[in-house]
């Protein structure tokens, strides 16, 4: 947090820096508010996650280890799973990775993220949001629940 809330100059959508003296609504004659990089984040994934079409959010690997922690007992759901943001004085910027449903539109689907992400993250910090980058890794298919549900299944009842 402290490396990224030191920035002197602000992220701009290509990337290039500025600086940008325009008044924030985080800091007032009174003090100033940080926003730590966790709480962006955890925004972001909770505002991917809501779009219609979207199955999950991260990697092969990062869904794996999130699915052996919530397995724990006493453990957390990691809402911040698969993005990651960078955040300064002013702005941030995020960076998503996500599973798509099959059948769902990739280019509807980026633009109705980005806009839900857009908008929660403005909204809810104060922050100027520069960019989402999204990267679809992979595709859901309908019929993987189904092998999913029977090898679990499979694997539990062990007495009748």
């Amino acid at each position: 947090m402290a490396q990224t809330a030191d920035l002197k100059s602000t992220i701009t959508s290509t990337g290039a820096t500025s600086t940008s003296t325009a008044p924030s609504s985080l800091a007032s004659p009174n003090g100033v508010t940080t926003i730590a990089d966790t709480v962006v984040s955890k925004i972001a994934g909770l505002a991917a996650k809501d779009v219609s079409g979207v199955h999950a959010l991260g990697g092969g690997a990062a869904r794996a280890v999130g699915a052996l922690r919530e397995r724990i007992p006493g453990s957390r759901t990691n809402h911040s799973q698969g993005v990651s943001v960078e955040v300064g004085e002013r702005q941030a910027a995020v960076d998503i990775e996500l599973i798509a449903e099959y059948g769902v539109a990739i280019a509807d689907l980026a633009t109705a993220v980005r806009r839900n992400v857009i908008n929660s993250v403005e909204r809810m910090t104060g922050l100027e949001v520069t960019e989402v980058n999204l990267e679809v890794s992979d595709v859901h298919l309908p019929d993987e629940d189904d092998a999913e549900e029977t090898q679990v299944r499979t694997t539990t009842t062990r007495v009748q």
